[in-house]
């Protein structure tokens, strides 16, 4: 949720948490029991990064690699089901993007970490919340995350955390088309035009998270009222809400990520065209 940064990372938000939230509800119990059938097998997808604990840091802060032998229960459940969505998500794109794009897809690595690490993109730390790194095509993801989540932000639904991972991968997607490093050539020749651009940028990775979300609708993995709650989800990451939340104000030349309606609208874009075309923020 750091900035997208161009050459810096890109995320959900701009900044660090200010408040909102996501009222998603869970996905369908056929995608659920299918998560936690095959959740063990993706245990590929986690990168060793070294990780600076904090005093509260979890036993296995020294390094972000998990193998499940260290974390409690929830911690345990929480990354299989992390695993499970950025396999789903990744297998939908190595699909869509020859079909639709004529470009293969390459997977991101996910980092897993705890209080703070390292990205070709710079430091993270909780705070940022999850973000992609283009430089090392990785998707860092604090594990206190969805308890912020779900505690302080009172969003426990797992619709809404698929969403955030989705949009995380979408950035992936943008950097393999080439379209992240054109908008960040832009802003460096025209910096008076930045946040409108991030926001472009930020509102396709919305689309393209929408356009995964169509795909679960097609296997009968979410229902309409996930489809509902995760459109609650989007909106309640806008902009305008956060800064409303953690401000009492908002300043629209500050966006970098689109209100409210505009996220839920690109997100149904996605979610209803279910294809790449849909996900045009950059028609001139």
């Amino acid at each position: 949720m750091g900035g997208p940064g161009f050459g810096g990372p890109g995320g959900m938000f701009g900044g660090p948490l200010l408040g909102g939230g996501f009222g998603g509800r869970r996905i369908g119990l056929g995608g659920l029991l299918l998560l936690f059938l095959i959740s063990f097998i993706f245990r590929h997808f986690f990168e060793s990064q070294p990780v600076r604990p904090s005093p509260n840091a979890s036993p296995y802060g020294a390094a972000s690699r998990y193998d499940g032998s260290n974390g409690t229960a929830s911690e345990n459940k929480e990354v299989q089901f992390v695993s499970f969505v950025l396999d789903d998500v990744q297998k939908n794109w190595d699909r869509l993007l020859p079909q639709k794009a004529g470009v293969p897809y390459r997977h991101a690595k996910l980092v897993l970490f705890r209080d703070y690490t390292t990205s070709a993109c710079g430091a993270a730390q909780s705070a940022t919340g999850p973000f992609y790194c283009p430089a090392d095509e990785k998707v860092y993801l604090d594990l206190g995350f969805f308890d912020e989540l779900a505690n302080r932000m009172g969003a426990p639904g797992e619709f809404g955390q698929a969403y955030v991972i989705a949009h995380e991968l979408g950035h992936h997607v943008q950097n393999l088309l080439g379209i992240e490093s054109k908008v960040r050539r832009l802003r460096q020749a025209n910096p008076s035009i930045s946040n409108p651009l991030s926001v472009r940028l930020e509102l396709q990775a919305d689309c393209l998270a929408g356009v995964w979300g169509h795909s679960t609708q097609q296997r009968n993995i979410i229902d309409q009222s996930d489809v509902a709650a995760g459109l609650d989800a989007v909106a309640a990451v806008g902009d305008d809400r956060i800064q409303k939340m953690g401000r009492g104000h908002v300043s629209p030349e500050s966006f970098t990520h689109g209100t409210s309606a505009q996220r839920a609208e690109w997100f149904r874009r996605g979610l209803d065209g279910g294809g790449i075309a849909a996900c045009n923020t950059f028609p001139n």
